[in-house]
């Protein structure tokens, strides 16, 4: 006989209200429970994206929750990730492998078809675990975007899923938020909204008992949970990121520069717990500052965004500063742009050729074969004012349509460029004075690196991955105290 695994699905009033963060803690107090955990997101639209072991790409916010729930992130977990290339289009990941570039149009077309691969995956799950947690995305009522819905009430409908609706009081209009919801879903859709949690309430939670009341009497719904306000540090999934909007500068100031297309920022989470650093995302010359570092981090659109720089000034900037002794990081796109030139001649992104900033002599070359691995190596040799990084130990992973090579000096005689070091191994990064490019996301995440970026120790940072389990640990002991798990329980059938 099949396994069937229970399953509750987190769905929310608009994006950000917390969803993701609610799903991992569920995740994470299931799996403390005694049972096997698994998160399913049927379709995710992110630039923040992961390399499984087995090569396959998923959405960050299921691997945050299948850390959450002790399991190995698998691309099921997240069978349909969108990450944006232009306002109108995306390229398409079906069950960790590029399916193609689709215009919206073309994609909403095409959503019927990838319905049963949704069900296949979600099975799968299944066969493998006692509960799924299920995140919905954005609100289950956008009225133009229900027909054909495989994410939110579509979904909860296709599973069979009791839902919990979340709604955001720190933004305000939590009354609004929670009722409108309800008041615009369909009376099938409504009857399975089976709680509803406030999220993010700053203060004493008895102060809001008036608010509860008045929630469950014109929702005709239990208020499951008064969640407060966590300073937990975790990864956001997408571009309302709070980080985006920090401008206080620390004695050691990183700058990383906001691209339009900007992806996997969560590269730069790790920063978070050295408190003498600020991270800051800038997108103007108005607000560069004068940072100790700065970071040109991944992007979706390389050529593109490599114009939006020049236009901005920026480019002229960072290519100023370097010439200070400045120390300068490119992360995958950001390290294509440091070269001399990125090509894309079969329109990866957007096609043509652009020059770069000229800071190392590589030239990259974009490809149609993704590249999806996992990284384990060293940096092999570093420049410049970093040559302490030299011999460290780095765990990461590679997603890149690029292939980057030095550009030869053939007036050496030996074709080869005297003044480039390689820094990560296996090609995957040079470095050239206090210039340093690398292909590896998650360069930062181990203690020793922050360590010698930073230039200072400190005893309570940890590698990024056990940060994260303080973290998960500070979430699960959040949610415990404020939701009524029996009542979640019940209504998955669990007695």
């Amino acid at each position: 006989m099949d396994k069937k695994a229970k399953v509750i699905m987190v769905q929310g009033t608009m994006s950000n209200a917390g969803k993701s963060i609610l799903a991992a803690g569920l995740c994470r107090i299931f799996a403390k429970d005694g049972f096997k955990v698994a998160p399913f997101k049927s379709q995710n639209m992110a630039l923040n994206s992961f390399v499984t072991k087995e090569g396959l790409e998923m959405g960050r916010a299921q691997v945050m929750q299948a850390e959450c729930a002790g399991v190995e992130p698998m691309a099921i977990m997240n069978p349909i990730l969108l990450k944006p290339t232009s306002d109108v289009g995306s390229q398409v990941i079906l069950n960790g492998k590029v399916l193609g570039n689709m215009k919206a149009t073309e994609y909403f077309k095409r959503k019927p078809e990838f319905i049963p691969e949704i069900k296949a995956a979600f099975e799968q799950l299944s066969q493998m675990a006692d509960i799924i947690v299920v995140e919905g995305a954005g609100s289950p009522v956008e009225m133009n975007l229900k027909k054909d819905d495989i994410v939110n009430m579509g979904l909860a409908k296709l599973l069979d899923a009791p839902v919990l609706l979340v709604g955001d009081i720190d933004r305000g209009g939590i009354f609004p938020q929670l009722l409108g919801t309800l008041d615009l879903l369909e009376d099938d859709e409504r009857a399975r909204v089976k709680g509803l949690i406030v999220n993010k309430f700053r203060g004493d939670s008895k102060l809001f008992e008036d608010g509860v009341k008045i929630l469950e009497e014109r929702g005709g719904k239990k208020v499951v949970g008064v969640v407060p306000y966590m300073n937990v540090n975790l990864e956001d999934e997408d571009s309302l990121s709070e980080r985006f909007y920090v401008n206080q500068t620390k004695d050691f100031d990183i700058a990383v520069v906001r691209l339009p297309h900007i992806s996997n920022f969560t590269d730069f989470d790790t920063f978070e717990q050295m408190p003498f650093v600020s991270v800051r995302y800038v997108s103007s010359v108005r607000d560069f500052g004068n940072p100790n570092v700065i970071i040109i981090p991944g992007s979706k659109n390389t050529i593109e965004d490599l114009r939006w720089l020049k236009s901005s000034g920026l480019a002229d900037k960072i290519i100023f500063e370097e010439g200070k002794g400045k120390v300068i990081f490119g992360i995958c796109g950001g390290y294509q742009m440091l070269g001399r030139k990125i090509e894309d001649p079969e329109g990866v992104e957007c096609g043509g050729c652009e020059d770069g900033l000229n800071l190392l002599p590589v030239e990259t070359s974009l490809q149609g074969k993704k590249i999806r691995s996992e990284f384990t190596g060293r940096v092999e040799d570093a420049t410049g004012v970093l040559q302490s990084l030299k011999g460290k130990n780095v765990e990461g992973y590679e997603i890149h349509m690029g292939v980057t090579t030095p550009v030869k000096d053939e007036s050496q005689g030996t074709g080869e460029c005297p003044d480039l070091t390689p820094f990560t191994s296996n090609a995957t990064g040079y470095s050239k004075g206090n210039v340093y490019g690398t292909y590896v996301h998650g360069f930062f995440d181990k203690k020793e690196i922050l360590e010698c970026v930073t230039g200072r120790e400190v005893d309570s940072a940890k590698d990024f991955r056990d940060f994260k389990e303080t973290q998960y640990d500070i979430l699960e002991k959040g949610l415990r105290e404020s939701l009524d798990l029996k009542y979640i329980y019940e209504i998955m059938g669990i007695n």
